[in-house]
């Protein structure tokens, strides 16, 4: 495997333990919240804490959510990564520009394609 290949490969995996890390620390978060929330009231408009624990239980999911998906991705790079695709633009097939890879290293297309697939 060429240096390059090899750098995104460790660039890949320390945005994966990253990744990682953030979601099973929102999880338990998480947890810990439904834990408190067990007992409590979930007439969140006439329970004083009750905004606070919907909109923690909120942020907190949005965060695992995000978590996840990164997650996702990252695994899905490293899987293209192995099949000798990465690099190469889902959609067209050109190969994804150095300068975007370094900036987004689990892109899986192109500007141009993303640009097309987003708008």
């Amino acid at each position: 495997m060429d240096d390059e290949l090899q750098q995104q490969r460790t660039t890949l995996l320390e945005l994966r333990v990253d990744a990682a890390e953030r979601l099973a620390t929102t999880s338990r978060m998480l947890q810990s919240l439904l834990a408190d929330r067990a007992g409590a009231n979930d007439d969140d408009e006439h329970d004083p804490d009750g905004a606070t624990l919907s909109s923690e239980w909120s942020r907190l999911t949005g965060l695992e959510e995000a978590a996840a998906a990164k997650l996702a991705q990252v695994d899905d790079a490293l899987a293209r990564l192995d099949a000798g695709t990465y690099g190469i633009c889902v959609s067209c097939g050109q190969p994804i520009p150095a300068a975007r890879l370094e900036a987004r290293p689990f892109a899986e297309r192109c500007v141009r394609c993303a640009e097309k697939f987003v708008g």
